[in-house]
């Protein structure tokens, strides 16, 4: 199994974290946890933290132009799953797109009323994915601090008229399993909070691997019915097998999940990709896939696995086609300054933003990426 096929995501590592190279396959050595970058690390005080999630001198207030306007939430309501599509309260497919943030723990700095405000009015997304990770110094540290940050990112996006995707970033370990006490303290916290919005989508694994599906749909089989008991309307979104490729980068497919569903109603599969290191195999299990399941891609790069290297846009372009001609929605990786290619703004940004608005602020991936996000939705409005 090569570095490709394993994946593994040192994109959603700090710089400071430690690869080692054992038989062709990348493995984090132990000296990964839970350092941060010196940068991102200063930003975890209560007065940054404040300044990350409460505004900043440009935001705008929540009564700005494109919430007192048609936003994608007014539009399109409580969203369900019908059939393999992502529909709208009155039952027609959609489509939606927007960003993931980076790990909260990481990159609060980047999320701010005025990038906020950008990504709603500017860019025009109708999604924000809001990364929580477990471990690498997330969740499990400090989990009432990362669950009052998570549900202000949603307040924040609901008063902007975004859908939010609740993400449970586990990475490392694979096994769901290994984290299910906590995801259980997470996703009952946070659906008691919000229980009463109709713009939530809970992603409940983010990426398993070194698993198999059957332990995959055992941890989804324990995890939706605690969030059901108390939010019933909101699609839940289920991680699958190998960095939730269907198991192509561990040799398998698709197969596995249509034959042995998760048993639960109103859920959605997801799938990750990396356009410069994800080929022709993995756009056809995305497009097998969606014809038979309901499939929403929660992350992907115009980079390589680690988000990373040089951006692949042709490449990248042939998965976004496919995504619109069948409604798969998405999320791009990620809105951060990270040193990294494959985040949105220059390395530097969120500390000095001045404007957040254009693309000034942007690094290549997120001129395009923006641009993407920005044409016209395909939203029915009948």
């Amino acid at each position: 199994m090569d570095g490709v096929q394993v994946k593994l995501r040192l994109k959603l590592l700090p710089p400071a974290a430690v690869a080692a190279v054992i038989g062709g396959a990348l493995l984090l050595t132990t000296a990964v946890v839970p350092a941060a970058p010196a940068r991102a690390m200063s930003h975890q005080s209560a007065e940054q933290t404040d300044r990350s999630t409460s505004g900043d001198a440009t935001a705008r207030t929540t009564t700005d132009a494109r919430a007192a306007a048609d936003t994608p939430v007014s539009l399109n309501g409580q969203l369900r799953v019908c059939g393999t599509k992502l529909c709208n309260s009155r039952g027609n497919p959609i489509q939606l797109r927007g960003m993931s943030t980076h790990g909260t723990q990481w990159y609060p700095h980047c999320l701010t009323g005025g990038s906020l405000d950008a990504l709603a009015q500017d860019w025009k997304a109708d999604v924000l994915r809001v990364s929580t990770y477990v471990q690498e110094g997330g969740y499990e540290t400090n989990p009432t601090h990362f669950t009052d940050l998570a549900n202000s990112l949603i307040q924040q996006a609901t008063d902007r008229g975004m859908y939010v995707i609740v993400d449970w970033h586990m990475l490392t370990p694979g096994d769901p399993h290994a984290n299910l006490s906590n995801a259980r303290k997470f996703f009952t916290d946070i659906a008691n909070r919000n229980k009463a919005k109709n713009n939530i989508l809970y992603e409940i694994a983010n990426e398993p691997s070194g698993v198999s599906w059957s332990r995959i749909k055992s941890y989804a089989e324990q995890i939706i019915p605690t969030i059901r008991n108390i939010d019933s309307d909101a699609p839940v979104l289920v991680g699958t097998r190998a960095w939730s490729s269907f198991g192509v980068s561990e040799g398998a497919g698709e197969s596995e999940v249509v034959n042995n569903p998760v048993r639960a109603s109103n859920i959605m599969y997801t799938f990750h990709f990396y356009a410069d290191s994800h080929r022709d195999e993995y756009l056809a299990t995305l497009s097998r896939a969606a014809d038979a399941l309901p499939v929403f891609v929660t992350e992907f790069g115009t980079q390589n696995y680690a988000g990373e290297g040089n951006n692949d846009f042709t490449m990248s372009q042939r998965y976004l086609d496919l995504m619109a001609n069948k409604k798969i929605s998405w999320t791009n990786w990620n809105f951060s300054d990270d040193h990294r290619t494959g985040a949105v703004f220059k390395t530097g940004t969120c500390d000095n933003p001045g404007s957040w608005v254009g693309t000034a602020p942007l690094k290549p991936a997120g001129v395009w990426i923006r641009e993407r996000i920005r044409t016209p939705d395909t939203f029915p409005v009948g």
